[in-house]
């Protein structure tokens, strides 16, 4: 079972916890199980293609899975996934 840590953006979607635990074989599994168990997840992690959102980042353990195998990217028991938002903006 992995860990992935949850975002305060995220939070309100999944009951406002700040971890999760989730089986599956690589992150697009895990994730998918994250939107299995909280629906409103769907539309924060994924576009309409499935893909996940460009503006979400995926870590497991430390290392972004779009230099890795994307959602394919392994993940053993134990692991850690962050979901990270890209963030944008600023001030003049």
């Amino acid at each position: 079972m992995a860990t992935i840590r949850i975002p305060p953006v995220l939070r309100p979607a999944v009951g406002g916890e700040r971890e999760l635990t989730a089986d599956g074989q690589n992150v697009g599994e895990i994730l998918h199980a994250i939107v299995e168990q909280h629906p409103d997840t769907q539309s924060q992690l994924f576009g309409a293609d499935g893909a996940l959102n460009r503006y979400v980042n995926v870590y497991v353990n430390d290392e972004d899975v779009r230099v890795l195998d994307g959602l394919d990217t392994a993940v053993a028991a134990g692991d850690t996934l962050v979901i990270l938002p890209a963030m944008a903006g600023g001030a003049r």
